[in-house]
């Protein structure tokens, strides 16, 4: 899922990998209709040519603070809210472009979507581009947007007392007890259904997707190129299986396996950390005589494993702030800071930090950093402080439908928690989509049947979209798609110091060629 909390915390698509991470604790159809249009069953096509033609403007305001590429020019896209029923209430969907390079090579738009699931999208055009070179910048116009529900697209919001995507995260108590958990999440399903209401049901992947082809129409194009991180990675394959002939060039980076959607797709987190932890311990151990967190990979995981514990059962305040450091938030953040190598290094100085608050000796550098932790991201112009949330909420919810059996999440967090101690069994716990209502359809049945258009990018550690999950895809996805893999860590793959990932992706993406067979790119280089 992440950039997706599996995601959920952005990276290199949306350029501010750190800061999110540092901030996560502030931070009418009728019958006939309905049956008419199935789980595979685009817009009809007449829909789509009568979409007016986008007229470009200025972009909405940023957050303070933030910068932006001044080439961008905004528009909005009227949908249907409900895709079943075309004639009715309409939703605005906000697009952002970053016109191809002049050139003869323009090939068409290469349309981008940073993850989340419910992440922003407008300024990832401009985010992008620097890392791509100037016979991509040439082919493609860049297109960005903010999916329905999200940020600048008709906003949604359950009105949630945390509006941080990180207190969604069901970590049990210090015994293992999911009853707080159960709680909080039947509490969020209930403000979701009081607040956002009814309309949230048509807030879906599935729908999403639909909203792309009716921009891919407004744009004039025939067909679009699309590159999707992490949970984008399904939005497009969902995109692929709707309207397969509409899909030119795809690339999926850090992937979600379409048949774990969403009750599964955590099934590999407590692997995957363990997998992922010891690149960041590494880091940590080289440091021993500046953090004092142990000289080996070993010392270093069994002193975060007690200091996680400690602060499970006595939370350690922050001084000149009126949070406290938790064993959840010790553990969100460093699932977010493990998602860029970049990071590994502000991670370590983080768990030194943790160490001294709850020993009581803190320095002012560590104070500083725990500082950074705790500050508030600043607010977006218009959009509610609990967006993403809400939003995350609705898709993992709304997309598929999950158990209601609480028996079964306990068991099944007890069993996580004993084989895999780094996430403390929260990828196993209870979500408030066990008590959600079930979905308006079922999700869209992906297959092997299609054009061979599709590169898969996969690391071998990510700790958020695991590589059996690539691997997955690939499985489902077959011939359409090529598997390059990278022996690198973390949820980004393109730019990450792998010339053999890039080299297969640029090619792709200017000359249309995908490797015959699987790839397995040993070259890194980390930067």
């Amino acid at each position: 899922m992440q950039r997706s909390a599996g995601a959920g915390i952005p990276g290199r698509f949306a350029g501010v990998a750190v800061a999110v991470a540092l901030t996560v604790a502030s931070v009418a159809a009728c019958d006939a209709t309905e049956e008419a249009l199935g789980e595979d069953t685009p817009p009809a096509a007449s829909e789509a040519a009568a979409m007016p033609p986008i007229i470009w403007g200025t972009c909405p305001a940023s957050a303070e603070g933030a910068s932006r590429d001044p080439r961008l020019t905004c528009a909005t896209v009227q949908v249907p809210l409900d895709h079943r029923n075309p004639g009715g209430e309409k939703i605005e969907v906000a697009v952002s472009k970053l016109p191809a390079a002049k050139s003869d090579d323009r090939r068409g738009v290469l349309l981008l979507n940073p993850g989340g699931p419910a992440l922003p999208g407008l300024d990832t055009p401009g985010v992008v581009a620097p890392t791509l070179p100037p016979s991509v910048l040439a082919a493609y116009d860049l297109i960005g947007f903010d999916p329905r529900g999200v940020g600048r697209s008709t906003p949604q919001s359950c009105r949630l007392d945390d509006p941080s995507l990180a207190g969604l995260f069901p970590y049990p108590a210090a015994d293992g007890s999911i009853t707080a958990n159960v709680k909080q999440a039947r509490a969020h399903a209930e403000r979701c259904a009081t607040n956002a209401g009814e309309k949230l049901k048509h807030f879906t992947t599935a729908n999403t997707a639909r909203d792309v082809d009716r921009i891919r129409a407004a744009l004039g194009e025939e067909k679009i190129s699309y590159w999707g991180q992490s949970y984008g990675t399904y939005l497009g394959t969902v995109y692929g299986s709707l309207f397969p002939e509409r899909a030119d060039r795809v690339v999926l980076e850090g992937n979600v396996d379409p048949r774990k959607v969403w009750a599964h797709a955590k099934d590999n987190w407590g692997k995957a950390m363990s997998e992922r932890f010891p690149d960041a311990a590494k880091v940590a151990a080289a440091q021993h005589a500046t953090l004092g967190l142990g000289g080996t990979v070993d010392e270093v995981t069994r002193g975060y494993l007690a200091l996680a514990d400690r602060l499970d059962r006595t939370p350690a305040p922050v001084p000149g702030t009126q949070q406290a450091l938790t064993g959840s938030m010790l553990r969100t953040v460093t699932y977010s800071l493990l998602l860029d190598n970049k990071s590994l290094p502000v991670l370590a100085q983080f768990w030194k930090a943790a160490a001294a608050l709850a020993d009581g000796k803190l320095t002012e550098a560590d104070g500083q950093v725990l500082r950074q932790v705790f500050a508030a991201a600043p607010p977006v112009p218009g959009v509610p402080a609990d967006n993403q949330a809400t939003m995350f909420l609705a898709l993992t919810c709304g997309d598929a439908q999950w158990s209601g059996d609480v028996d079964e999440y306990a068991r099944r967090t007890a069993q996580d928690r004993a084989a895999w101690p780094l996430s403390a069994g929260m990828p196993a716990n209870i979500w408030a989509c066990a008590f959600w209502p079930k979905p308006v359809e079922e999700p869209v049945r992906v297959t092997d049947e299609g054009p061979r258009n599709t590169l898969i990018l996969q690391n071998r550690r990510d700790n958020a979209t695991p590589w059996e999950d690539g691997l997955g895809l690939h499985e489902v996805l077959g011939k359409r798609a090529a598997f390059v893999g990278a022996d690198n860590g973390g949820h980004y793959v393109y730019r990450q110091g792998s010339t053999c990932v890039d080299e297969a992706t640029v090619t792709f993406l200017t000359t249309g060629r995908l490797p015959d067979n699987k790839v397995d790119c040993t070259d890194i280089a980390l930067r």
